[in-house]
């Protein structure tokens, strides 16, 4: 480990703070679409857009930012990243209509991609030993920052109306590119290939690493059912017979403390015995989780417990899955990390597109049902071993 990589006493925590705070970003604006809805006077469909356009924006920030993580000093990296957040939070508080805000969502989806550099960062600076935890600290920060999104989210729209909450926000994100810019490695990785050589290279990673190929394939399935339920929720528990305001849905993302509670134990155990060890008992979590939602929503306890343990499985399976694929080549690890979440993403991307329409043909079953279906294939994937 060079020195470039090192991180200094309580790096890591930093670095799972800026992953939280980054991410949540996506979400936040969730509980509140309704009233952005109104607001902006913008059609009930094609609000949800935005959360389309942030996952959209995530995916551009794996694919041409990720990248640079093997070549520029975290300290200005990372703070970049996160001014490029709170701009594009800026520019959504100001919105006048529908297609300002797609573009502001798509900054702010570019520089919640920082939560990904945090991982690949936090990775690197720790002894190969203790790589499985740091990453599961990272982790947690960014399962905390999904979990408390949505419930702050709708308490400050609540509060201050949407675009106060977005302000907050974009101060918070302000803050933490400041902590940054103070505490993160100002040294740069060792040189190695051009930035576009690199760029160039990344798309025969998956021709080349079989690791990397199952790790794509595993963690899609996953996180295409994890975004499809979650989006699929908001729109059931928004409309007749529930009719749930935003910070009564946002209450539901209280049932994630389970995977924020479970990744620091799941961290230390794919150390000892590996992440694939760790990855089919999420997706077990998981599994069962879904299909506690498949006996649907008139129960908020059996709700609340299906959705606690799908994100569980979720959040521990994607520490896990995520110090796979920087054991692949550590060197090389913020493209490596760059294919797999941008494919990643993309598969959250369609889970989030589908599942309005989803639930407007076939009510909860049908999207609860592809969430069961999804997480199911994920786990027998996952029992297959890794060949490289």
């Amino acid at each position: 480990m060079s020195a470039a990589a090192v991180l200094r006493r309580g790096g890591v925590g930093l670095l799972g703070l800026v992953a939280g705070v980054a991410l949540a970003n996506n979400y936040a604006v969730q509980p509140a679409l309704g009233d952005v809805a109104r607001s902006t006077g913008t059609s009930t469909a094609a609000i949800g857009l935005v959360t389309t356009a942030a996952l959209a924006g995530c995916i551009a920030g794996f694919a041409f930012l990720l990248p640079l993580a093997d070549r520029a000093a975290p300290r200005r990296l990372v703070a970049g990243q996160l001014v490029l957040l709170a701009g594009g939070l800026l520019l959504a508080a100001s919105a006048p209509g529908l297609g300002v805000l797609l573009v502001a969502y798509l900054l702010v989806g570019a520089g919640a991609s920082v939560s990904a550099m945090a991982s690949t960062i936090a990775g690197r600076g720790v002894p190969e030993g203790r790589r499985g935890a740091a990453v599961a600290v990272v982790a947690a920060g960014m399962s905390a920052g999904i979990l408390l999104s949505r419930l702050v989210g709708g308490a400050l729209a609540d509060a201050f109306g949407w675009r106060g909450m977005l302000l907050c926000c974009a101060g918070l994100v302000l803050a933490c590119a400041a902590g940054a810019w103070l505490r993160l490695p100002d040294a740069r990785p060792a040189p190695g290939d051009t930035y576009l050589a690199t760029l160039t290279s990344l798309p025969g990673s998956l021709r080349r690493h079989r690791t990397l190929r199952r790790a794509v394939l595993t963690g899609s399935l996953w996180y295409f059912a994890f975004s499809l339920v979650w989006v699929a929720l908001t729109v059931c528990l928004a409309q007749p017979p529930y009719g749930l305001d935003a910070a009564a849905i946002g209450l539901y993302g209280l049932a994630g403390a389970l995977g924020f509670a479970a990744l620091p134990v799941a961290g230390r155990l794919g150390d000892r015995f590996g992440p694939r060890a760790v990855i089919c008992a999420s997706m077990g979590a998981a599994t069962a989780g879904a299909a506690l939602l498949c006996t649907g929503l008139d129960r908020p306890a059996v709700t609340a417990a299906g959705l606690a343990l799908v994100d569980a499985g979720c959040f521990t399976a994607q520490a896990a899955n995520q110090t796979r694929v920087l054991g692949i080549d550590p060197a090389r690890a913020g493209g490596l990390s760059g294919v797999y979440l941008l494919l990643y993403f993309l598969a959250g991307v369609v889970g989030s597109a589908l599942a309005a329409p989803l639930v407007a043909s076939g009510g909860w079953p049908a999207a609860s049902g592809t969430v069961l279906a999804a997480l199911a294939l994920a786990g027998l994937l996952a029992l297959r071993r890794d060949q490289s």
